[in-house]
């Protein structure tokens, strides 16, 4: 039998005008972006949070804190990377990833393969092994009221 192992990641922005909004590695046109030590890109932040999980070996925040300059403004497909490696250093390889996105706006659909080929390309699996969706959070809460950005993300590990 196989080694299997799952994780949960999780992310959440607030989000303010001028700041450009990056998500999946992907530019999406908006007046408005999440506010980050690092580029702010929730959707990577969780998957990288899910793998450091399922590795047992703690959250994203130890792995690259914000109280190191290394990581200030850094792109967040470079700690996607790193985490990849991690994973692989470790043995394992992703069997799939599904994320939720919960955003009020701007709508993401139309960027959603282009988000998930970014993130097949830095993390060596078939797009259609990535799963990203996106929902609102019904004008509730700070995320539904269009000031913040959270995301799930779930991940299958396999040895």
């Amino acid at each position: 039998m196989k080694d299997i192992r799952t994780g949960l990641g999780y992310d959440l922005h607030r989000l303010e005008a001028g700041r450009p909004f990056i998500l999946g590695g992907i530019h999406i046109p908006a007046d408005f972006g999440p506010v980050g030590y690092s580029d702010g890109d929730a959707l990577i932040h969780a998957i990288c949070d899910a793998m450091i999980g399922a590795l047992s070996l703690g959250d994203i925040g130890q792995h690259f804190p914000d109280t190191d300059p290394e990581f200030k403004g850094i792109n967040s497909m470079i700690l996607l990377e790193k985490t990849m490696n991690l994973v692989r250093k470790h043995g394992y390889s992703i069997n799939n990833i599904d994320s939720t996105v919960i955003l009020e706006s701007p709508r993401i659909s139309p960027y959603m393969d282009p988000i998930k080929e970014s993130l097949a390309g830095v993390l060596g699996i078939p797009a259609d092994r990535i799963s990203v969706k996106a929902t609102t959070n019904e004008r509730v809460d700070a995320t539904g009221e269009g000031r913040a950005i959270a995301v799930y993300t779930s991940i299958l590990l396999i040895k």
